[in-house]
């Protein structure tokens, strides 16, 4: 069976797929790509179910030998400068590497996360029904280390003709998200503020939340307590220091910092592609309707 042997992983380099859906009530978050968008063009190209594993790099780096067979892979997402024994292909496109050879990534100009897909994708083993790695609870695939070696699945019998997915490139400028308001937006004195200012995107930020540094949100009722209630990706949460956390990928299931907006689900994969220092700015998609009744609790 063709393996793959890792040699490096940058920063942070994850086995990812779809993730768990429908675990929530027993404590467990989907988790799952940071940006499956990129994750799924990757299966796409390859001719994969959509739910075959990737691996997610954080800022390149990566490396791996290939064995025990020849294989066609492709990288998604971050533009990370892929190699094949030193020589590049382009980053949404099909590569032939053979037994032996070895593919490289450098750093990505702009974007964050690169997705390195394979026919047949990554055959770890699953756990509670997904490859997928969740940083926040260690439910998943260890983060991958020099030395591991990955099984390749089965591929599909028939492969498509596509051999180039025209993407645009990620943008390294300010990043506009649509944001549903609510639920707790009556718990700001002014909860429009949270899209007439430019936040930045902190280097605190990973795969659990991207954190804001911006003009302070004002609570409404400074030190009253919410009982905690269920959130999703997308969710903003904004804790004391009125410095808002946009929750990602691992999040967890639920949080007591009361939630002034969501990101739109189509939206939250672009956050996956945030740089720490990268402006945003966040827009009603529907109109807020305005209330400052107080907490009944």
């Amino acid at each position: 069976m063709t393996s793959l042997e890792v040699l490096g992983t940058g920063p942070l380099a994850l086995v990812e797929d779809l993730g768990r859906p429908g675990l929530a009530h027993i404590g467990v978050t989907r988790s799952g790509a940071a940006d499956r968008r990129s994750h799924r063009l990757a299966n796409r190209l390859l001719a994969n179910d959509a739910d075959r594993a990737t691996i997610e790099i954080t800022l390149g780096g990566f490396s791996a030998l290939i064995f025990d067979g020849d294989l066609d892979i492709t990288i998604t997402g971050a533009d990370a400068h892929p190699a094949i024994d030193g020589i590049p292909f382009g980053t949404n496109s099909i590569a032939h590497i053979r037994d032996g050879q070895v593919i490289s990534l450098g750093a990505p100009h702009s974007g964050l996360r690169s997705y390195l897909g394979v026919r047949g994708g990554i055959a770890v083993n699953p756990v509670l029904g997904s490859r997928s790695s969740d940083t926040m609870s260690g439910i998943g695939p260890v983060p991958l280390q020099p030395g591991d070696v990955l099984p390749i699945g089965e591929p599909s019998r028939h492969f498509p003709e596509v051999e180039l997915a025209p993407v645009a490139a990620i943008s390294d400028g300010l990043v506009e998200l649509r944001v549903i308001p609510g639920p707790r937006d009556a718990w700001f004195i002014d909860p429009d503020a949270l899209v007439r200012t430019t936040w930045v995107a902190s280097d605190g930020s990973d795969r659990v939340g991207v954190r804001l540094i911006g003009a302070a949100l004002e609570h409404r009722w400074p030190g009253r307590q919410l009982p905690s209630e269920g959130v999703v990706r997308g969710a903003i949460q904004v804790p004391p220091n009125g410095q808002p956390v946009i929750l990602g990928a691992d999040h967890p299931v639920t949080g007591g910092y009361p939630v002034i907006g969501v990101v739109t689900d189509a939206d939250t994969d672009r956050l996956a592609q945030l740089r720490p220092g990268q402006p945003i700015r966040l827009r009603w998609s529907r109109a807020r309707i305005a209330t400052a009744d107080p907490p009944d609790w």
